[in-house]
């Protein structure tokens, strides 16, 4: 009889050590949350359920690692949700981007804060200097009304205005007079920094399909198109032309030529290997985009790329002439996409100098080693 006497004491005096406790943790957390409402910070919802009850107090624990940035550069990240990507998978992916240090703390919190049925397919701007919480409220623009601006290749800046004006709240001239400034993008992303003095942002404004929120301004279009070419500049890319002695400024002038000129996609790298060889050897590029690009800079004005005439060559004194001037010009004369990128830099090893448009103008090129063999092939 004493000994069950015992054995019952034991048990009601470790329930009241273990509810105590519960009751001092709990006691303890609604102190932090009435303290955290005026110290600023991520604030943790009042629990609902048991099992809400452990996780926030696991939360309430790790608040300052919710509250601390991943990382500290500013540089915009262009981050996309896959349709059909898990909150685990996306979780794990900022983690492996740097945006956020400990996926299974950003999964846990968006489920408590049941946010996580609210991260829908698409592009995202993220930054590494964003709180956890902050990466989560950015993933739900899905569900806000949002704009689509659609970017295709081969426009040039002030083609980009044009289409970023029709299709968001954004004035063609709010955009270009912070494109036409290069200078002022360097701090964020460095990359520009092998630019001329003075130069714009034609050639770095990534052609893609971007989603937007409705209040969306010319800084972060810009940032965004920016961030998504140096994602897609990969570092595989980037050791190609560091081995090549050639610059990204480089390949982005040459791949804004070859956006311009192919219309087949197989034709890209061949294309670009023809203007290597003719650059290699010394020759004129004698690329008519750069003409047609020289022309309407001077008049300032559409048509943006005017049919040439015989005279255009000799008269057109730009220094986007490749025809007067050998080498390439001083600058982008489109923005190209991925695929002209790729071929710019890993273009094709191939024999051939010259190349023109096929008589059956279907967009493909007939390619040929020697003057006499591309002057055969003109069309009767």
């Amino acid at each position: 009889m004493r000994k069950r006497t015992t054995r019952t004491i034991i048990f009601l005096a470790t329930l009241l050590i273990f509810f105590g406790g519960i009751g001092a943790a709990c006691y303890a957390w609604l102190g932090r949350q009435s303290s955290s409402s005026s110290s600023g910070g991520v604030t943790i919802a009042a629990p609902s359920s048991v099992e809400d009850w452990g996780v926030s107090l696991y939360l309430d624990f790790r608040r300052s690692e919710l509250n601390t940035p991943a990382g500290s550069d500013p540089a915009a990240i262009v981050f996309t949700v896959e349709p059909g990507e898990s909150v685990g998978q996306i979780a794990s992916r900022l983690q492996s981007e740097g945006l956020v240090r400990d996926a299974q703390l950003f999964r846990l919190y968006l489920r408590y804060a049941k946010l996580d049925s609210g991260v829908e397919a698409g592009q995202f701007t993220l930054k590494k200097t964003m709180t956890i919480p902050e990466i989560a409220q950015a993933l739900q623009s899905g569900k806000r009304d949002e704009l689509t601006l659609t970017i295709p290749e081969g426009r040039r800046l002030e083609e980009v205005a044009i289409l970023v004006e029709q299709q968001t709240p954004i004035s063609a001239t709010t955009f270009l007079s912070l494109a036409r400034n290069a200078g002022q993008w360097v701090s964020q992303y460095p990359f520009l920094a092998e630019l001329p003095p003075d130069a714009s942002l034609e050639g770095y404004l990534f052609p893609d399909t971007y989603r937007l929120p409705k209040d969306v301004t010319a800084s972060d279009v810009i940032a965004r198109m920016l961030a998504n070419l140096d994602h897609r500049i990969t570092p595989v890319m980037r050791d190609e032309l560091a081995s090549q002695k050639r610059t990204l400024f480089e390949a982005v002038t040459l791949a804004s030529i070859v956006e311009r000129e192919a219309v087949v996609e197989k034709e890209r790298p061949l294309i670009a290997g023809v203007y290597m060889n003719r650059l290699v050897s010394g020759m004129a590029l004698d690329a008519d985009p750069t003409v047609q690009y020289g022309i309407a800079s001077a008049k300032k004005q559409a048509p943006w790329w005017p049919q040439l005439t015989q005279e255009d060559y000799r008269a057109a004194k730009s220094p986007y002439n490749t025809y007067l001037n050998p080498g390439l010009p001083p600058g982008p004369i489109a923005n190209p996409g991925l695929s002209s990128l790729q071929a710019a830099i890993e273009p094709a090893k191939t024999p051939y100098y010259f190349f023109r448009a096929a008589c059956s103008r279907d967009g493909t090129h007939l390619f040929s080693k020697t003057l006499e063999e591309h002057a055969a092939k003109a069309c009767p």
